[in-house]
């Protein structure tokens, strides 16, 4: 019988892990994300093409969870749209340096605050939302479009991203 009680007690410590590990997490990601980086021919590429695989899976999951989610393919394109857009936006505002072992790039710190800020509020609205809608599950998962289109407006960002330094790169060398 106390090994019953372990389990959730088990749940608790996991989710006081997490919660303690994602604001982490998304510092880390800021931090890195401004960083500079070399670019290499090969990982730009690698970058794109697992970029386009991701676009081809993400689309097929939101057709698929447009059963439940009203209009979930219309957000998802909206934010990958929107992530296109900023991604251009994004190279166009990252400073390039060209040196003797390569490309150096360092993204606009600004922008990736921007995109972790956002990923971050959506957490929070998501957090907020699971309080508030367990009294009505019925209408709690059609309004999760929002889900989608950060989804989308991250994965657009960093397509865009990928396919601009890889034409920077072919530009150089």
């Amino acid at each position: 019988m106390p090994l019953l009680l372990l389990i959730p007690l088990a749940l608790l410590v996991l989710l006081m892990l997490w919660a303690v590990l994602l604001p982490l997490g998304l510092i880390q990601r800021y931090r890195y994300g401004k960083a500079r980086r070399r670019a290499l021919p090969w990982a730009v590429r690698l970058a794109a093409a697992l970029s386009l695989l991701s676009l081809l899976i993400f689309f097929v999951s939101a057709w698929l969870v447009g059963y439940w989610i009203v209009d979930a393919p219309l957000y998802a394109a909206l934010g990958w749209g929107a992530g296109l857009l900023l991604g251009v936006l994004g190279v166009c505002l990252t400073r390039f340096e060209y040196e003797a072992q390569g490309l150096y790039y360092t993204p606009n710190r600004w922008l990736i605050l921007g995109l972790t800020l956002v990923v971050a509020a959506r957490i929070v609205f998501g957090l907020w939302q699971a309080a508030h809608g367990w009294s009505d599950h019925a209408s709690w998962l059609p309004r999760q479009g929002s889900l989608l289109a950060v989804g989308g407006l991250l994965l657009g960002y960093y397509q865009a991203y990928s396919l601009g330094l890889g034409r920077r790169l072919r530009r150089r060398g």
